[in-house]
């Protein structure tokens, strides 16, 4: 065959080819314009991490969809916003990501994850999360997680409702430090032998374990690991050679002393 006919044959084939792919391109144009979008009847909503968190389920995306969406049943497949959707879904303070997408059968399909708390606060009026980032979110309706508690005199202006990071420098600084503290505590005897921290008037930390009268004076929330290793020895070479609740107060403020005061 000479090479100006396989030229000429070559080319026809690339043509065809992008015929075929503009008149596919169509009709799939065509079928999203006429198939629609079912609704709530066949949603989908799947919550990755439902098994550790369940503060977000399908009633809740359908509520919050219906409220601030509205009419999305019955819309083309090509007209439907899935950014949007994605953003309404995103809009609530427990989720942290979200996809949306739409299969060929009209159904809508919503993936998402929610935040892990770190840390639980509460100033005694509200009462809010903040995830190992830094990111502050209120107490869910549904479902909570086992953390630990930081309530008393917070160093943080946080109103009911606020999500995001705090507004200061400061304030930044200091949740950092208790959120390193809470790290720290992870996956030792300490996550599951202290029942709540405590910021005293003077701003110093007050830990109180589950179990036995004793408080101990943190101060602020720096020398982390130095004070919990002074923690282990009261109660490896001090605790063990007195009766039981013989100590209420131990400082743990000074490197390297325990004072302990009856």
């Amino acid at each position: 065959m000479k090479p100006i006919v396989r030229r000429g044959l070559g080319l026809l084939l690339v043509i065809a080819c992008i015929v075929v792919w503009v008149v596919s391109s169509g009709m799939a144009r065509m079928a999203l314009s006429v198939r629609t979008c079912t609704g709530k009847e066949t949603l989908e909503v799947i919550v990755k991490d439902s098994l550790e968190r369940r503060f977000v389920a399908k009633e809740d995306v359908e509520k919050w969809l219906d409220k601030e969406y509205r009419a999305y049943a019955g819309l083309r497949l090509d007209s439907v916003n899935l950014r949007r959707i994605e953003s309404i879904v995103l809009g609530h303070s427990a989720v942290r990501s979200c996809e949306a997408w739409l299969t060929d059968d009209g159904t809508l399909h919503i993936e998402l994850t929610q935040r892990q708390p770190a840390v639980r606060f509460d100033d005694g009026t509200n009462g809010y999360y903040s995830d190992a980032e830094g990111f502050i979110f209120p107490l869910q309706a549904r479902g909570s997680v086992e953390v630990p508690v930081v309530d008393g005199k917070l160093p943080l202006h946080v109103t009911r409702g606020f999500k995001g990071s705090p507004s200061t420098q400061a304030e930044r600084e200091w949740l950092g430090k208790i959120l390193f503290l809470a790290a720290y505590m992870k996956g030792t005897v300490w996550e599951n032998n202290i029942e709540k921290i405590t910021v005293a008037e003077d701003g110093n930390l007050v830990i109180t374990p589950i179990e036995g009268k004793e408080r101990f004076l943190f101060g602020p929330p720096v020398r982390i690991p130095d004070k919990f290793s002074l923690m282990e020895r009261y109660y490896t070479t001090v605790s063990s050679s007195k009766p039981q609740n013989y100590y209420t107060s131990i400082d743990l403020r000074y490197q390297g002393q325990l004072i302990c005061r009856q």
